[in-house]
């Protein structure tokens, strides 16, 4: 997978959410500011 350049237009995706649906990164395109964050070791025990 390729790098994104810092400023860059995120590329859409779908995760599930709490409530059992799925839910779109461009569901929220113009219309909310969305925050993409990356905690690859949480709720783990190292």
């Amino acid at each position: 997978m390729a790098l994104i350049e810092k400023g860059a237009k995120a590329p859409d995706f779908k995760l599930a959410s709490h409530l059992d649906t799925e839910v779109s990164l461009s569901e929220f395109a113009g219309s909310k500011n969305v925050l993409l964050v990356s905690y690859p070791l949480d709720f783990t025990p190292t």
